[in-house]
């Protein structure tokens, strides 16, 4: 008995097919490491990554019989709770970098503000930039699922009731917002609460300098030298990238099975028609930015690929930070600033797209009249939504919930189990599209204040990449 719970409790190997895999995705990181080896470049080794991650996943299934619910295989579960191991352990590490890059990136941002900058400027037009995407992806939401006719004839009989999200007052989440204990809004993760915190620090500082600035230089010092520092452990940390992408999209897989998605294949379908247009929508925009729409892409395909396999705005950030920068020519406290607040507010995604597209399908399920109201409210509190969940655990549930509510369909809730039941295959493409949100927030903000570098935009990334991730 106590060696059954030594392997089956503490080191959760019990079937030789565990071992098999777990070798297998080593083997992969040593593909990885051949193309690495070979220069080729870091954007290219994620995507060969997502494709082995892909595969691998799949044979996964297969081997294990396709099953319909893959929490009940014991050796699937043993898999991805070892292949959580690095790519989970990957996106652990970057979340350790996010307060800290966000907390130093925002005072420095303010400090180096020269004095005809503005920062009454930059945060009302990021702010802008993001409920109106938000907004642009809610109308899109609406179409794919009338088109699409997302519900109708719905079969929801035997579908588990999930429990609704408690919905908080937009009044009460505001005010969760701000720092009343920095210390615990950095435990907490409350990235709008960090910003607000830091934004007074920043603020304080740059006064203090025209008549202290012998007394304050030490702290701007500080703050530059810790800036530094922080970027250099995130760039150790980014190099590991293509590693956990294959662990990521294969744990995915394994963890959720391919049955759960065919099971609610039109969704799955219209999230990503929804997505896919979106994405057309903000390359429209960087294109009236004046910008090559195809090297838009190659310059955002590594945070995008890392959003998609990783399913996290937040974990994703010093990534889109850094490349926003590098990469897009972006001024760097521009691209700290509308990043952060992307990663947390006006989510194109989990704030737009999917809560507009459950409101459609539940309403159709349960029989309900649509008329011009109806979208027209969908669509203010979809918009208004985005901007008071920031800062919430489990976002896009929590916009599901407001939005349901808000529009009067509440009670209807339930009818969304079968949907809720396979959220992580969805969350790939709305994580996707919500830093896609952001980076094109960040261009466009860092374009109109005058901060964007178009020739470093335009530029072959290649050898940067290269250098800093070797």
């Amino acid at each position: 008995m106590g060696e059954s719970s030594f392997l089956s409790q503490f080191l959760m190997i019990t079937d030789i097919k565990t071992i098999l895999f777990i070798a297998v995705l080593i083997g992969t990181f040593f593909i990885v490491k051949q193309f690495e080896k070979k220069k080729v470049a870091f954007s290219t080794r994620t995507i060969y990554a997502t494709i082995i991650g892909l595969i691998l996943g799949v044979i996964i299934q297969f081997v294990a019989g396709l099953p319909e619910n893959p929490a009940e295989v014991t050796w699937l579960n043993e898999v991805s709770k070892w292949y959580g191991l690095f790519g989970y352990g990957f996106m652990d590490l970057l979340k350790m970098l996010v307060v800290p890059m966000v907390f130093v990136s925002i005072i420095r941002v303010i400090i180096n503000m020269k004095e005809g900058d503005n920062l009454q400027a930059l945060t009302f037009r990021t702010l802008g930039m993001l409920l109106g995407t938000t907004a642009l992806a809610a109308i899109i939401g609406i179409v794919v699922g009338n088109v699409m006719k997302l519900g109708v004839g719905f079969d929801v009989s035997g579908i588990e009731a999930p429990e609704m999200k408690e919905i908080v007052p937009l009044v009460d989440t505001i005010r969760g917002l701000l720092p009343a204990n920095p210390v615990l809004s950095m435990a907490d993760g409350n990235i709008v609460a960090i910003i607000i915190f830091a934004s007074f620090i920043g603020i304080a500082t740059n006064r203090m300098k025209k008549k202290y600035m012998d007394v304050v230089k030490p702290f701007i010092d500080l703050v530059e030298a810790f800036y530094k520092i922080i970027v250099s452990v995130a760039m150790t940390v980014i190099k590991f990238m293509p590693y956990a992408v294959v662990a990521l999209l294969a744990n995915t897989i394994t963890a959720r099975g391919l049955s759960s998605m065919l099971a609610v294949v039109q969704f799955v379908a219209a999230l990503y028609i929804a997505t896919a247009l979106l994405f057309v929508v903000h390359l429209i925009i960087i294109t009236l930015n004046g910008l090559n729409p195809i090297t838009y892409i190659k310059n955002a395909a590594e945070p995008l690929l890392l959003a998609f396999t990783s399913r996290s705005s937040l974990g994703t950030l010093p990534v889109t930070i850094d490349k926003l920068v590098k990469n897009q020519g972006v001024d760097e406290g521009v691209a700290s600033f509308s990043a952060s607040l992307g990663a947390n507010m006006g989510m194109n995604g989990c704030a737009g797209i999917y809560p507009a597209l459950m409101a459609i399908t539940i309403a159709n399920m349960a029989g309900v009249d649509k008329d011009i109201s109806f979208y027209v409210m969908l669509l203010v509190v979809i918009t208004i939504s985005s901007l008071g969940i920031a800062g919430l655990p489990g976002t896009a549930t929590m916009a599901v919930s407001v939005v349901v509510s808000g529009v009067g369909l509440g009670a209807y809730f339930p009818l969304a189990g079968g949907i809720l039941a396979i959220d992580p295959i969805l969350d790939m493409g709305r994580t996707m599209i919500n830093v896609n949100g952001a980076t094109t927030t960040a261009i466009t903000v860092g374009n109109s204040l005058g901060k964007l570098d178009k020739e470093a935009f335009a530029k072959e990334n290649v050898v940067v990449n290269e250098e800093k991730t070797a």
